[in-house]
């Protein structure tokens, strides 16, 4: 039986091409990914104490920094040969053309000390004195930068000043290689720079032949009552490991997560190629039956058959993977993708991917190999038409009505009871619903969405609807294949659409002005609003400002721009806000029993309600504010009260007869001192804040598209193999006179009627998840609607009918390969 089994398989390999391929494209997916991670991984233990060659001892801040006075005390230590102050902040360098260097840079407090220094030097020499810098060395190229020169360097404090080059360092593929320079200053340097109070934590090496642990007591003793913890050398690489992998843990979840749609897409593809093969091979299996083989041995030969198959797939899959994660390594930093570290492949992952693919293809064939042994041999050996179009079971569509019902309630519910897993549970319920009950609801629709077709393409397009629709549980697989790619990547379009829109409804609703002037990386600078609001071109100067004192949300505001965030004003005057008076939000007002002219206490000064009013949300409320418990206060109120509060955003507008142009060069007079500040119109801040958004679709939909892929080769799979089925029935078609021409416009509306059914089913599911998921999102806060795409959806129906127009070429090819003599007299 098993040399009849590798006979079947060599004759039918044409048949079984495609379906290999789907298990090929999925394999290499999840082998890929596993090489990636794994030498990401491998690249992260090398990585983890890159910073911490020379630490035996750290020093770690609790609650509040750690003091330069602390380091002293731990310097002091009988047994430590060095100690220096360590932290990191965000920070910027002006560039040889006095603009801000792009990209989040990072500022790290260089050890003075030799004996702490773990930095690979690529020129000159490491900071040793205040007044000297660091740089990465692709900065320092690429600004042009030379040792000796002097580079702008600026943070939270102030603007930038001046400090020497004294050397450049490579950080590549560290903690602090984040897309952005790398400043390296002394201590001191890096706390004036980043407005930092103390050190992140104490970096301590120890005198040759010191007792790690009675140093670490010793020390402990040092640090006294201070909020701090004492970390051994072992202690400190194993977090910085845990830290490292437990973010490659979640990146690597989120590519097999996709990699295991694919699979599941291939297994649907599997599934349906065995299902219409062993069909055809009806009355081959009646004569083996005759001939006395059982329906034991038919099935095991089945089963052998498409575990042959799975290791083949898989094997060339493997192989297909390393391409794969080659080419995302050598892509990843010209994309500015997550991935770092050399290609690793392991015996691990080889068994793994061999083992996924050959239990995928081999639990996909078990029900249409049992089905296949179940035809009576008599019966099979009178069926020239090989498999019957049976239909869908009552029980099947009953069960699938329920579940697609109880999945759209789900979906409708989600926002309701306020769970984000029901929107999951929902989507996986919905198409569920779709699976069983396809063989009824997509041929139907196959027959709707022909019907257009026929008064154009005549007899050609009611007899491409015909063969579609004439095996209701075929094309309901081969639908339902494209359904989970499409309907994920629907739900991902629509979804990014409507947050996108949510987000740009909030700009509009906070953000009034034709200028902002942001942070990077963090809040503004102290000076940078006090300087814009000195220069005569700029009319309204606003830090966006906030506090949450006694579970009250307090907010800095400008009388010239508070109306706009309002929707209604109770009682009082809007115009009354002015120092010593205050707004105060309806809620809050109700539930003090503050009103109009009452003297309220905030934050422990007495102030006067001037109106009562209500403002849109415009997002969650602070943790540990009820909504609506807000009080607006004037920006010099506000200061007064919290001096050292800063905000990430300032709104600019030009005075009154001051031009657009003149107002943005008084900005950026100001801004261009401060490296760690950007200065934006409003559709510039609309594109920065969505920017990520785009990022992520653009990322999951690439991730989709195999899956998409996979099933569209199901789609091209299924047409060949019917091809092969009405072999004669085609070639009876021909001796009619249907021309060569209406024979693969046959075909190409078979296809296309195919994968529009399974577009537009896809399409519908991710529509509904993501209604759920943004009717979910608009409860926790913001102003969020489901908003439709039409372009974008669009565009993925008009792929997938050109996809299926290009799937359609092969078999058509092969349906007038022959002369029309014998394939009348084909079997």
């Amino acid at each position: 039986m098993w040399r009849l089994t590798l006979r079947t398989l060599r004759a039918d390999a044409v048949r079984l091409l495609l379906s290999s391929l789907a298990i090929v494209l999925g394999v290499a997916f999840v082998a890929g990914t596993l090489m990636l991670t794994d030498g990401m991984r491998a690249g992260a233990y090398e990585r983890a104490g890159a910073f911490d060659r020379h630490t035996d001892l750290g020093v770690y801040a609790g609650g509040s920094a750690l003091s330069p006075a602390l380091v002293d005390r731990v310097r002091a230590v009988d047994g430590v040969a060095a100690a220096a102050g360590e932290l990191t902040a965000a920070a910027g360098v002006v560039g040889a053309d006095g603009r801000p260097v792009l990209g989040f840079a990072v500022l790290a407090a260089i050890p003075t000390e030799p004996a702490l220094r773990s930095y690979d030097v690529v020129a000159g020499r490491l900071p040793d004195r205040p007044g000297e810098v660091a740089l990465d060395a692709p900065t320092a190229a690429r600004e042009g930068f030379a040792l000796g020169a002097p580079v702008s360097v600026g943070g939270s404090t102030g603007p930038a000043r001046p400090y020497t080059l004294v050397g450049t360092v490579d950080v590549a593929d560290t903690t602090r290689d984040v897309g952005g320079p790398f400043i390296g200053l002394v201590g001191a340097d890096a706390l004036a720079v980043s407005g930092e109070q103390g050190y992140g934590r104490i970096m301590v090496a120890a005198e040759p032949g010191t007792s790690a642990s009675a140093l670490a007591a010793r020390v402990a003793g040092a640090v006294g009552g201070e909020d701090a913890t004492v970390k051994s050398r072992q202690q400190i690489l194993d977090e910085a490991v845990d830290d490292a992998v437990r973010d490659l843990d979640q990146f690597g979840m989120v590519l097999l997560t996709f990699a295991g749609v694919a699979v599941v897409v291939a297994g649907f593809v599997i599934a349906n190629t065995f299902a219409i093969v062993l069909a055809q091979r009806a009355r081959r299996t009646a004569l083996l039956r005759l001939v006395g083989a059982r329906r034991s041995q038919v099935f095991r030969a089945a089963l052998g058959e498409s575990a042959t198959l799975g290791l083949v797939g898989s094997a060339l899959g493997v192989a297909l993977g390393v391409g794969l994660a080659a080419g995302a390594t050598a892509l990843a930093p010209r994309l500015d993708l997550p991935i770092s570290g050399d290609l690793t492949l392991t015996a691990r992952t080889v068994l793994l991917s061999v083992l996924l693919g050959t239990v995928v293809t081999v639990g996909s064939a078990l029900v249409p190999a049992w089905q296949g042994t179940r035809v009576p041999p008599i019966a099979a050996l009178t069926d020239a038409a090989g498999q019957p179009a049976r239909g869908a079971g009552r029980v099947r569509l009953a069960l699938g009505a329920l579940v697609g019902a109880v999945g759209v309630g789900a979906l409708a519910g989600a926002a309701a009871v306020g769970q984000i897993a029901l929107v999951a549970l929902g989507g996986v319920l919905a198409f569920f619903g779709i699976v069983l009950f396809g063989p009824v609801l997509v041929p139907r629709l196959v027959r709707v969405l022909g019907r257009p077709l026929r008064p154009v393409l005549g007899a050609t397009a009611t007899l491409a609807v015909a063969n579609a629709a004439r095996n209701p549980r075929r094309v309901s697989a081969t639908a339902t294949a494209l359904v989970i790619g499409i309907g994920l990547v629907s739900a991902f379009v629509v979804g990014a659409g409507s947050i996108k829109v949510g987000i740009e409804r909030a700009v509009d609703a906070r953000i009034g002005v034709d200028y902002l002037v942001t942070g990077i990386g963090g809040d503004l600078p102290d000076r940078v609003a006090t300087e814009l609001a000195a220069r005569p071109e700029l009319g309204v100067v606003h830090e966006q400002r906030g506090r949450v004192v006694d579970g009250v949300a307090l907010r800095s505001a400008h009388p010239a721009l508070v109306r706009r965030t309002l929707t209604g004003v109770d009682a009082g005057d809007v115009a009354d806000l002015g120092p010593g008076a205050v707004l105060v939000h309806r809620e809050l007002a109700a539930a003090r029993g503050w009103r109009v002219g009452s003297t309220v206490t905030v934050a422990g000064r007495p102030f006067r309600v001037a109106a009562v009013v209500t403002a849109e949300a415009v997002g969650p409320s602070p943790v540990g504010v009820t909504e609506g418990h807000v009080v607006e206060l004037t920006d010099t109120d506000f200061t007064a009260l919290f001096p050292a509060e800063r905000g990430y955003l300032a709104e600019v507008e030009p005075a009154d007869g001051v031009s657009a142009v003149q107002a943005r060069a008084a900005v950026e007079a100001v801004v261009a001192r401060y490296p760690t500040v950007n200065l934006l119109d409003q559709a510039a801040y609309k594109r920065m804040l969505t920017g990520t958004v785009d990022m992520l679709l653009a990322f999951v939909t690439a991730l989709l598209g195999l899956a998409v892929v996979i099933a569209l080769v199901g789609v091209a799979n299924t047409l060949s193999l019917s091809v092969v089925e009405r072999t004669r029935e085609n070639a009876v078609l021909r001796a009619l006179g249907l021309s060569r021409g209406r024979m693969r416009a046959l075909l190409a509306v078979e296809a296309v009627l195919t994968a529009v059914v399974g577009a537009l089913l896809g399409i519908a599911l991710g529509v509904a998840v993501s209604a759920g998921a943004v009717a979910f999102v608009a409860r926790v806060g913001g102003d969020f609607t489901l908003v439709l795409p039409w372009g974008r959806l669009g565009l993925i129906l008009a792929v997938a009918v050109l996809a299926a127009l290009a799937a359609s070429v092969l078999p058509a090819r092969r349906a007038l390969a022959g002369p029309v003599v014998t394939a009348l007299g084909a079997d």
